[in-house]
């Protein structure tokens, strides 16, 4: 299976879209494929799985993929950009809830109550591979390693919505963040110390609770720290080991 170019390199656009490859290979950073590959499926298995597949997109910044309300059908695992989810009170107030990479899935939270609980927007240029949800339940039920990588998905969204709880600092929450974005990049074997950020700082703000002045004034203390590099929104991590140290309260692992 072929890796996908790190999005840091200049030469290369900056939102990768995963390598389709064949029938018996998936993109490299699908959501799916290094469940049953692991497991040892070839071709007649994945070839089932691939058939579920529909590629969507593009889908411009500000799009909506879904909106809350939306009936519940398919989920959608990102090809290419970044996507933001959100719900909006009453007032018309925006609580930004999560942010999507390539090879992440959006829609998990809909299972239940079949319909979207939130709206999922496109931060920037961003395709999708959607996947019909009944057809993966019935392949997932035939397919052990696609049923618990259902399970694990489903289990890692339920522990990322509880990381923010308690009681913690800016400097705390931020490091976390750019730490957790850095694990995430580098389970899709892009770099982990240097990549885009797809969210504004307003958005990163209110995702971790800030306002956008306090984000602004951490990443300007960590830069003056040597702790990382900043460009706009490309990053670069120059002390891992640091950030990681400073946000440790808050990271899972």
């Amino acid at each position: 299976m072929r890796s996908s170019t790190p999005p840091w390199r200049s030469d290369e656009p900056s939102h990768p879209i995963a390598d389709d490859g064949d029938a018996s290979r998936f993109c490299g950073t699908c959501a799916f494929s290094s469940a049953c590959i692991a497991a040892g499926y070839d071709k007649p298995e994945l070839a089932e799985l691939q058939c579920l597949v529909e590629h969507v997109g593009p889908f411009r910044a500000g799009e909506h993929v879904f909106r809350t309300g939306d009936a519940f059908r398919a989920i959608y695992a990102v090809r290419g950009g970044t996507v933001k989810t959100r719900t909006i009170d009453k007032e018309g107030r925006e609580q930004v809830l999560g942010f999507y990479l390539p090879g992440e899935v959006i829609g998990l939270n809909a299972i239940y109550p079949e319909h979207f609980p939130c709206d999922a927007v496109a931060l920037d240029t961003t395709f999708f591979c959607r996947f019909s949800f009944p057809a993966m339940s019935a392949l997932a039920s035939r397919i052990p390693a696609v049923q618990q990588h259902l399970f694990r998905m489903l289990s890692k969204e339920l522990g990322a919505a509880s990381t923010l709880a308690g009681d913690h600092g800016a400097d705390e929450r931020v490091a976390a963040f750019l730490m957790d974005l850095a694990g995430r990049y580098a389970a899709r074997g892009f770099s982990a110390t240097r990549f885009h950020l797809g969210m504004s700082r307003g958005d990163i703000a209110n995702y971790l609770r800030l306002a956008a002045e306090t984000v602004s004034r951490v990443l300007g203390r960590f830069r003056a720290q040597n702790l990382i590099r900043i460009e706009g929104r490309e990053l670069e991590l120059l002390d891992p080991a640091g950030l990681r140290k400073v946000g440790q309260a808050l990271l899972r692992d």
